[in-house]
């Protein structure tokens, strides 16, 4: 039997005045940075579709972070009012604060930093990316809403790429509005045949290597941290 391709285990992120569950992926080689996930509306570390792109990219040498950016108890009341899903301030605030745990701590420490945000959780990796331009060095988002970080477009200097689905017409057209806005290199893919969850064959591993490709490009090892809120 081959050896595995990552190295994985569970994590207790702090994160203000709660603590994050998270899972973490360390390639058996030597990591060539790491990769943070923003998930979207009602999802979470569990996501066979980010799941599936962090194994590719633990494939690439990259270490990966899911973590679940409610609590067991926000989520119970997500499940009840879907109110949660939409604070994308607060979901911003916990992407950040995943990113300050990356920067300060094994195995991820010193690494430059990429994040992986879908749908709503696209938006909140695009604030955090504003609120850490010393961290967060490149963002991918997977049918994302970067309207909804409207505000904090013009803020995110990173290289960003936004793949959406041929089939996804509204966000299609929400994407490159953003792209006016956004402050760095930006590049818009529109992945043929996909529609918003990227279920038709072939059109998620089509991401994963999008995604892949634009991290090895452009994450570079960084000193420790030194920015503060």
């Amino acid at each position: 039997m081959s050896a595995p391709i990552a190295i994985h285990r569970n994590l207790q992120i702090p994160a203000g005045r709660v603590v994050l569950a998270a899972d973490l992926g360390v390639p058996r080689e030597s990591p060539r940075g790491a990769v943070l996930f923003a998930h979207g509306s009602g999802s979470g570390r569990h996501s066979p579709r980010n799941r599936y792109v962090a194994t590719e990219l633990n494939r690439a040498g990259l270490v990966t972070v899911l973590a679940d950016l409610l609590t067991p108890e926000e989520e119970q009341v997500d499940l009840r009012t879907a109110a949660l899903r939409f604070d994308i301030d607060l979901l911003a605030a916990r992407v950040t604060a995943v990113a300050d745990w990356a920067a300060d701590n094994e195995p991820t420490a010193g690494l430059g930093v990429g994040l992986f945000g879908a749908s709503t959780g696209a938006a909140a990796a695009l604030i955090a990316a504003a609120n850490r331009p010393a961290t967060v060095q490149a963002v991918v988002s997977r049918g994302g809403r970067p309207d909804l970080a409207d505000a904090h477009l013009h803020e995110v200097r990173q290289p960003t790429l936004l793949i959406v689905g041929e089939r996804d017409p509204v966000v299609i057209e929400l994407n490159r509005q953003a792209m006016q806005k956004l402050g760095g290199e930006t590049r818009l893919v529109i992945i043929p045949g996909a529609s918003h969850l990227f279920e038709e064959p072939g059109t998620l591993e089509q991401v994963a290597g999008l995604a892949r490709d634009w991290f090895l490009r452009h994450l570079q090892p960084i000193p420790q941290r030194t920015e503060r809120p």
